[in-house]
Order: C-alpha cells, then structure tokens, then sequence
C-alpha cells in the first residue's frame, strides 16, 4: 500500500475519534482563543472539526491532485477559519468554517490544474469548478426533446446558467479541453521526430546581423573617442554629463557645480557639439547615418 494511502487512513482514524462539540463548548473555546489568545483552546476547536476537512478535500480527488496535498490545504482552510471566526455572530464555526475550507481547496486545485494561471476571479473560479456540470446538464436536456446544440450556443448557455461573460467560458473551455505537454516531446513516435521546441521561432538576430552590428558599434566608438578627444577638460565633462550617463544632467545642476550660468552651459555645449561634428564628418561620410 503506498505510503500516503497509509498517512491519510491514519489522520482520517485520528479525525473520526475526536471529540464533538456541542455549541456551548464550541463558544467557549472561541471565545478563549479570539479573547485570550489560547493555544490549547485553539488546537481542541481545530482538531474537532479536522473531519469536516477531511471530509471536503476527498470531494477533490477527482481534480488529480494529492490527497495528502488536498487535507493540507483543508487544514490551512480550517486554520484560516478559527483565525477569523467571530463567535459575537452567533453563526456555528462548522458553518463558518465550510467556506474557508472549500476556498483553500479550490485555489489549490486552481494552482495545480496547469503551468498555465487558470485564473482566479469568481467568475473563472465558478467556471472551473461547474462548468463541465453545467455542460452536461444543458447536453442531456436538449438531447430529451431531440434537439442537438452546437458549441456556441452551448457556451452561450452555460454563460447564462452560471451567471458569467461568454468570453469567460469560450477561454476556460480552451484551459480545460487540453493539458501541459513537454516542448521537447517529438511530434511523431519516430526515433529522429523533430521535437515541438524546434517549431518555435527564434526571435533573436541573425548570427550575422548581430556581427555587423557590434563591429559598427565598436567603429562609431573609436569615432566618438577620437571626437571627444578633441574637446577641452570642461567640454568633455559637460556632454559626458549630459549624454552619456544613464540619466543626463541638467544644465542647472552642472552650472552650480561649474560655477556658470545655465545659459553658459548651454553655449559650452552646443560648441562641443559643433568641434565633435566637424570631427566625426572627417572620419567617414557614413556617420552621417549615425549622427541622423
């Protein structure tokens, strides 16, 4: 027998033998933990109803996941549930509880169905969990009267009895008619099949391409390294501050630091702009396409 078979016969055996409450036991121990923050009253109201857990995870088998996995979310449900239950409602916690239970599962099962988000508004969430219940309710009525629907009116409908957009069941009908497959799965059962990977495009730059472009990157560097070569200390200063930082300087800030104008700033600039141009045109008639 597998392991976690043997784990979940176990916590479900221990769940069956825990006590009852009664609803004036149950009040107290809620009291006791909202009031007095006290553990052991806290673990005595868990404990109690760890069978509704249980209980409300087994309903999800048949989503695939876990069970182990499934009673620990009911767990986390349930923990949820004491944290915020209000015993001044005068509600039962068992009926307060059902809701955070069922909430922890379903996401959980949401999260797991595929790598792909399957969302999680309520809209999404009512769907995952009832459309396929919904869809064969609709099926089997019109099939009594003789009557056969085709895909759309059927999402149409179900949009309708669940209360949700049509978009909404159009899109979970695509997440639940299918499941993950591997990329590197081949797409025939031959030994050399290509894989499903090598089907997708490669949006980088050709190899060549890529080449050309770091060689006229390199050569328009030497052109401006020769160019600024030819700008006096402050004039470098200026466009390696204004240009050629992440985020260029104002020419406020560099008049403060200066002690200039921003207007002479200004000026300084547009010369040193000027020296490189005539130097850079000097170099090659193809800069004119950089300097475009």
């Amino acid at each position: 027998m597998p392991l976690d078979a043997t784990e979940n016969r176990t916590l479900s055996r221990k769940a069956m033998r825990a006590e009852l409450l009664d609803a004036e036991t149950e009040l107290r121990l809620a009291y006791a933990w909202r009031d007095q923050r006290d553990e052991a009253a806290l673990h005595r109201l868990v404990t109690a109803y760890m069978r509704l857990a249980i209980s409300m995870a087994a309903k999800f088998k048949r989503y695939g996941a876990p069970m182990n996995d499934l009673i620990q979310e009911a767990s986390l449900g349930l923990m949820k549930a004491a944290e915020k239950f209000d015993p001044d409602r005068g509600v039962r916690f068992s009926t307060y509880a059902v809701w955070w239970i069922k909430a922890s599962i379903q996401d959980y099962v949401m999260r797991n169905w595929s790598l792909v988000r399957t969302g999680s508004t309520s809209s999404q969430k009512s769907l995952f969990f009832n459309m396929r219940r919904v869809q064969a309710r609709l099926e089997r009525e019109a099939a009594a009267v003789g009557s056969e629907l085709d895909r759309h009116q059927l999402h149409q409908m179900i949009a309708t009895d669940i209360g949700v957009p049509l978009h909404d069941v159009e899109m979970m009908h695509g997440r639940l008619s299918g499941s993950d497959f591997s990329l590197n799965a081949t797409q025939s059962s031959e030994d050399e099949g290509r894989e499903w990977v090598d089907t997708i495009a490669d949006e980088s730059d050709p190899h060549d391409e890529t080449v050309e472009r770091a060689k006229d990157n390199l050569t328009l560097r030497g052109w401006l390294a020769e160019a600024m070569g030819d700008l006096n200390e402050r004039e470098r200063f200026i466009v390696r501050e204004r240009k050629l930082r992440d985020t260029g300087r104002t020419l406020e800030s560099l008049g403060q630091e200066l002690g200039l104008s921003k207007e002479r700033v200004r000026q300084l600039e547009a010369a040193a702009f000027g020296k490189m141009r005539k130097s850079l045109e000097s170099q090659s008639a193809e800069v004119h396409h950089f300097l475009a």
